[in-house]
């Protein structure tokens, strides 16, 4: 791999020359390929893929951004991204990781919750971006079934058609998209920013003991969906939850929800990784029908 492009750009984003004195891949991602590049002072991490996936690391990069800004929880510097004739990059700040703790896992939560509580006005997103590969569509929708019938479970459905999954799986998700309204009584969610992608693999802590976000998918919704997915695949604390629960506490529908929520991603599962995940998403939506019934 000829580092001088992304050195340049480190540069030009920095205003420091970069040069690279040692390159370490660095293993753990399922859709992109990844190193940590040294230089005589500074390290990086950096994010390769396909060229023609510059907008990924594009949204990423803003997305980073977004929630930086609002400094609720600490997320890895954006430094620059761009492309060169075989790869698309992303260029972080470099941070090393410690063990957790009860302490980081409770920080976490209060973190968590002080960052979905920062709204806009409308639910969505300035762009689109990416859930793992896939595009995530965003927009502007003032209701928020509307936009997760349509730019999430609508939207994976479709791309699950196109992929072979019809029949049952969609006969069942057009059943379950026009009873949504029954799963949302009493409960009316606003536009927090979110995540989006908030498993425990995109979640560490850092050498100081605090903990860091990363890898998002953000967008405004409700911050349910940030939650449920963090119970997906496990890996969060009792600690974590307490906390957030104090900070801000749950409806009491979040214990539905969160099935509803969770199916979005599994969906995408199926879609990125085939057939496997089929049997779960099925399951999932009979189980979402029998609460609206």
């Amino acid at each position: 791999m000829n580092w001088q492009i992304i050195s340049e750009h480190i540069a030009a984003a920095t205003g420091q020359a970069f040069t690279v004195m040692s390159s370490q891949v660095v293993s753990g991602g399922d859709i992109n390929s990844a190193y940590r590049l040294k230089g005589h002072d500074e390290t990086y991490f950096v994010k390769l893929n396909r060229a023609d996936l510059a907008a990924m690391f594009e949204a990423e990069f803003e997305g980073l951004k977004e929630l930086a800004s609002t400094q609720a929880l600490r997320v890895p510097a954006a430094i620059t991204a761009g492309s060169t004739a075989n790869h698309a990059f992303l260029v972080l700040e470099n941070i090393e990781f410690g063990p957790s703790s009860k302490a980081s896992e409770r920080l976490l939560g209060q973190q968590l919750a002080s960052l979905h509580a920062v709204k806009q006005p409308y639910f969505g997103w300035h762009r689109d971006n990416t859930i793992g590969s896939t595009r995530q569509p965003n927009g502007q929708y003032s209701d928020w079934l509307g936009f997760w019938r349509e730019q999430r479970l609508g939207f994976q459905l479709k791309l699950a058609a196109s992929n072979g999954y019809g029949e049952r799986l969609q006969a069942s998700g057009e059943r379950l998209l026009g009873d949504l309204d029954a799963l949302f009584g009493g409960y009316a969610p606003e536009p927090s920013l979110i995540h989006g992608d908030l498993w425990a693999g995109n979640a560490a802590v850092d050498r100081q003991g605090l903990p860091v976000i990363f890898d998002p998918a953000c967008y405004y919704g409700d911050r349910e969906a940030d939650l449920a997915m963090t119970e997906l695949f496990g890996g969060f604390g009792r600690d974590f939850y307490a906390a957030y629960q104090e900070a801000w506490p749950l409806h009491e529908g979040y214990s539905v929800r969160k099935t509803l929520y969770n199916l979005y991603h599994i969906l995408n599962h199926l879609n990125l990784f085939g057939g496997g995940y089929l049997r779960q998403a099925e399951s999932m939506m009979a189980m979402l029908q029998a609460e609206v019934k």
